[in-house]
């Protein structure tokens, strides 16, 4: 029985022998009940182990003939085992800030204490203040749904006569005039167009529709009629805009004016 088969223990035990090492390994330890104990001593720190490549293992083996080389076998051990702890808690680290974005919990220190008091956390915090209710953003009543309040002066008719509603809105542009408005109370079915009155009495259709049966702003149908239109008239030329009905021979006739 050689030196050699009682030093196999350890690296039997993590797997490191080849296969003709291994089993000779085996022959002995049936038969040397020192090797055998020992090998059942080690079987608990084995998963401990087990991050130990075999070369450190072969090279704790030969301390047996070179002591120095013990120690420089342990403080390798005891190196690459403060670098893994040291891996660990800078994951389980990362895991704890990740986890205090998501929750809106940020911790402030990790592991670190104030006054000795334990560790420091923040509280939750929102990233803007909340007073009461948000206040309503501006809508807009008329074309263009959706954004901000309309530009433009605002003009409002009702015409006695038909009975049609209506608001429009004027804008100077660099091209003429930008024309928004709305309509209400409006019958069908019937064909309109809303025209452009200068001040040199020049006349201009600027926009025309269809209205359906069931009209605009009425009881059949209460939604308005919202539309735009735009002018090469300056706004300062614009004597009024006046919406008309048109038959199917082409006479006209005014359902409202309104004169800016």
């Amino acid at each position: 029985m050689s030196r050699a088969d009682h030093m196999d223990v350890a690296a039997y035990a993590l797997g490191v022998l080849d296969v003709q090492d291994t089993e000779r390994f085996e022959e002995h330890l049936a038969t040397c009940w020192a090797c055998a104990a020992e090998l059942e001593t080690m079987v608990p720190v084995v998963g401990l182990l087990s991050d130990i490549d075999g070369e450190t293992m072969m090279a704790m083996e030969q301390t047996a003939t070179d002591p120095r080389l013990l120690d420089r076998t342990l403080v390798a051990v005891r190196t690459h085992r403060r670098k893994a702890r040291f891996r660990q808690v800078l994951t389980m680290a990362a895991a704890v800030v990740a986890v205090g974005a998501l929750s809106g919990i940020g911790v402030a220190t990790f592991g670190g204490t104030v006054g000795g008091d334990g560790p420091v956390v923040a509280e939750p915090s929102r990233s803007t203040p909340v007073d009461g209710p948000a206040s309503p953003q501006p809508t807009r009543s008329g074309p263009a749904v959706g954004g901000t309040e309309i530009e433009g002066d605002q003009f409002d008719a009702t015409d006695g006569s038909t009975g049609v509603k209506t608001t429009m809105w004027l804008d100077s542009k660099e091209y003429g005039t930008w024309i928004g408005f709305n309509l209400t109370r409006l019958p069908g079915p019937r064909t309109c167009r809303l025209v452009v009155v200068r001040k040199n009495d020049t006349t201009e259709v600027i926009s025309t529709w269809a209205v359906p049966g069931t009209g605009y702003g009425t009881t059949a149908n209460p939604q308005d009629l919202q539309l735009e239109a735009s002018t090469s008239a300056p706004r300062g030329e614009i004597a009024k805009l006046q919406v008309q009905s048109v038959d199917a021979n082409g006479v006209a006739s005014p359902l409202v004016t309104v004169v800016p």
